[in-house]
Order: C-alpha cells, then sequence, then structure tokens
C-alpha cells in the first residue's frame, strides 16, 4: 500500500483515495501605519494560519465507492483538528477541515457517478497534534521511522 498522506486516522492511498495535488499557501502580516506626507511604514505581526488544499478524484468503481467523501464530511462536521502526515513522515501539524468541494461527472444511467474530483480545504491550527493521541502519534512514528530507516 502506497501511503499518500494521512489526516488523523483518515489515510490517503494511491488504491483508495489518490490525489493529484497538494498545495501549501503560507502568508505573514505586515499591516501599514498611516503618517502624514510620507509612506506608510509597515510592521510585521505575525504569521497568518497556513492553509492546504488536496486535490483528488475517486472513482467509485475502483476505489470502492463513495465512502471516503462521506468520511471527511463527518471528520469536517466534528470540527476538531486532525493531525496531517505526508507519505515521507513528515508532521505537518494539526488542521481542520473548511470546505469540501465536490464534482461529479460521467454519470451511469442510473445515476451514480463514475467520477468524483474533489478539493480538500485545511486550515492549520497548531504545529503539533492535540493532546495525548497528538503525542502517542508523533511517539508511534518516531518509532516507526527508526525502525525502517526513514
Amino acid at each position: 500500500m502506497i501511503l499518500l498522506a494521512a489526516l488523523g486516522f483518515f489515510v490517503f492511498t494511491v488504491k483508495t483515495v489518490p490525489f493529484q495535488t497538494m498545495s501549501r499557501s503560507s502568508s505573514w502580516r505586515h499591516p501599514h501605519q498611516q503618517v502624514v506626507g510620507g509612506m506608510p511604514p509597515s510592521q510585521y505581526t505575525g504569521e497568518d494560519p497556513e492553509e492546504i488544499t488536496i486535490e483528488a478524484e475517486l472513482r467509485p468503481e475502483v476505489t470502492g465507492g463513495l465512502f471516503p467523501i462521506a468520511m471527511l464530511h463527518k471528520m469536517a462536521g466534528t470540527g476538531r483538528p486532525y493531525p496531517l502526515i505526508t507519505g515521507s513522515g513528515e508532521v505537518l501539524g494539526s488542521y481542520v477541515i473548511t470546505a469540501i468541494q465536490e464534482k461529479r461527472s460521467e454519470l451511469k444511467h442510473t445515476g451514480s457517478p463514475r467520477a468524483i474530483a474533489f478539493t480538500l480545504s485545511l486550515k492549520k491550527v497548531s504545529d503539533v497534534p492535540i493532546g495525548t493521541k497528538g503525542k502517542a502519534l508523533l511517539l508511534g512514528l518516531g518509532l516507526v521511522r527508526n525502525l525502517t530507516g526513514v
């Protein structure tokens, strides 16, 4: 099984939920102070939350149905943050699901889609996984890295 990423216990793999792109967006705040007769100076006030967008396409006939989309909707509905880990083992932090956009196409005569393209929008809420489960996850990840040499 080729692991692409994991959001909490939701696993993106090549055979179940393959995604084509994962985009990261970072920004920093530099508000300007209005002054008379000159360029307004700016002041660095911090970093905005990082945002990640995952674009994927499900083929229900191949990947096993609509369950993954329903699971992501259920996770989003909890409002809870989930740790995001890439397939290479990089822990990106904890993220909340802020949006899911779906596009169903190639409809069969029954109305069910042969393809479901979706975009998953995530917003970072912490640099590390939250709570004791998150600590256990990091310890487990460290152990797996040591055993596999990754």
